[in-house]
């Protein structure tokens, strides 16, 4: 048996269902390299060892009765800064907050405590969780366990730092443009985003991206994201959205019941794209088609460009209304005033202040189109599959990569692929598709379909690479479906870094 920090959150709890291992000791395991790794990578921002080690006794109980309370009874996990834990602190990458102390938890952390999940510390965001790299007044730069003078991407950025370093099996994140499909793909791991409503939120911090953003998981296997959404897709009259969803419980088939039809789209309007990153997804392509399924390559997509050019908006303006409503906020210790924001988010600020109505008319009416002009294209496919990136991680303390492919790009040239699935509410998931920057990328491609490969251990270097795969809104247990089976014939997730040498 491997050591437990290695194990996913399904491998840990049949370790103790059959007595092999307990709670106490996994949850020792993940603090112990949490010690490690964690003065490296600055991905844990708030740490509860004491409620975690209650947390941990209580579910070993439970274990040895033979009475856990669900899939994710005893798994160490962690949760994003910007979602109410009750008794720790949210700082939002704020110091206009000020860390007040949450009274209650979120709604979705509040499922998974009742599902005796053991949360130990909650991870590092971007200010307000608006960009897409990790890094904060506060508390400063999250590094990619893979290499950490670089980013892990965001803002779900210290959640997937965590998952890939082995210091826990799986985070909660959000996602409201991309921010746990992108840093997922930074990280060799799962990010599943799911359908606007699959999980239904109440009782959090005000949603400067409305209910655009949703909760997922970020895990090393797509079972693993699967028993999350089993203990979180309840739906709860607290979210009108989620209604959409009671007649909809979580059966995910181990492979899909026949061939599906997959639009793979390379590239969006003419941005340019990495060429690793290209050539990995292409080769994805290649082996979904290897699968049996029908896989189409369009070479021109412009239908999603009105929505990305204008999507920065939305979140801008969330975040001068909120300073006009600071009342919507947990009680704070001092006046929310820009003037305490770091000066990208002042600046964001002053940009949402200024816009006049009819810019944020304009972008609801192309997502309106976008819906419209999706709605359309899954008549002909089941599946979108594009890069979950533009670019290879980059320097930490930097917010977007200047160039992609020997071109300028701004700041979201990175984040093209991700935010129209947001503005559509449609659910996505992020996979691992091979690593950049080896001598022979498609070296560690060679195990037969199911097959182990032939790596098992710490990884030989490179930067990895993630695959996007998009379904219509509501089929998410189809895209688990499709994402498992990809996975288990490419099981990128046998890999972890090296960190300081272990």
């Amino acid at each position: 048996m491997k050591e437990l920090w290695q194990l996913t959150a399904a491998q840990l709890t049949a370790g103790y269902r059959d007595g092999v291992c307990t709670p106490q000791q996994a949850l020792q395991d993940c603090l112990a390299r949490t010690a490690l790794c964690n003065p490296r990578l600055n991905a844990l921002v708030t740490l509860d060892a004491e409620g975690a080690v209650r947390a941990a006794e209580e579910s070993g109980a439970r274990w040895r009765a033979g009475r856990p309370l669900g899939p994710l009874d005893g798994v160490p996990m962690t949760i994003k800064d910007n979602l109410h834990v009750r008794g720790l602190r949210t700082s939002w990458g704020s110091r206009a907050l000020g860390g007040p102390v949450a009274e209650r938890d979120e709604l979705p952390v509040a499922r998974l405590r009742a599902g005796g999940a053991v949360m130990f510390g909650k991870t590092n965001v971007p200010e307000f969780t608006m960009q897409g790299y990790t890094d904060n007044p506060v508390f400063g730069p999250t590094g990619n366990p893979w290499n950490p003078a670089l980013t892990p991407g965001g803002s779900s950025g210290g959640a997937v730092a965590m998952v890939a370093a082995g210091c826990c099996p799986l985070a909660l994140g959000t996602d409201g443009g991309g921010s746990i499909r992108r840093p997922a793909s930074h990280t060799n791991l799962v990010g599943y985003k799911p359908s606007r409503g699959r999980i239904p939120r109440a009782d959090g911090l005000p949603q400067i991206f409305l209910d655009y953003e949703v909760v997922g998981p970020l895990t090393r296997c797509v079972d693993d994201a699967v028993a999350l959404l089993q203990v979180l897709g309840e739906p709860d009259e607290r979210d009108a959205s989620s209604g959409a969803f009671r007649e909809r419980p979580v059966d995910v088939a181990q492979a899909p019941s026949q061939a599906c039809r997959i639009l793979y789209i390379p590239r969006f309007a003419d941005h340019p794209v990495d060429a690793e990153i290209a050539a990995l997804t292409d080769a994805a392509a290649r082996d979904l088609a290897a699968l049996g399924h029908l896989v189409e390559r369009t070479e021109r997509f412009d239908t999603v460009e009105a929505v990305n050019t204008r999507w920065p908006l939305l979140s801008q303006v969330g975040l001068a209304w909120l300073v006009e409503h600071a009342g919507e906020l947990p009680k704070l210790d001092a006046p929310f005033e820009p003037g305490r924001f770091g000066p990208a988010m002042q600046a964001n600020v002053e940009t949402g202040r200024a816009a006049p109505a009819r810019a944020l008319f304009e972008l609801l009416f192309e997502i309106e189109r976008l819906r419209s002009a999706l709605s359309q294209l899954f008549d002909r496919f089941d599946f979108l599959l594009t890069p979950a990136a533009a670019a290879l991680p980059w320097p930490a303390n930097e917010t977007h990569p200047p160039r992609i492919a020997g071109r300028d790009v701004g700041p979201r040239g990175h984040a093209i692929f991700t935010a129209f699935a947001n503005a559509a509410g449609l659910p996505a998931i992020a996979l691992p598709c091979g690593f950049a920057g080896l001598d022979d990328p498609q070296a560690l491609r060679a195990a037969p379909r199911g097959g182990r490969p032939a790596w098992d251990g710490p990884a030989p270097g490179g930067l990895p690479v993630g695959l996007q795969l998009v379904a219509r809104e509501g089929d998410d247990n189809a895209l688990l479906a499709l994402a498992r089976q990809f996975e288990r014939a490419h099981p990128w997730q046998r890999r972890f870094p090296m960190i300081d040498g272990v």
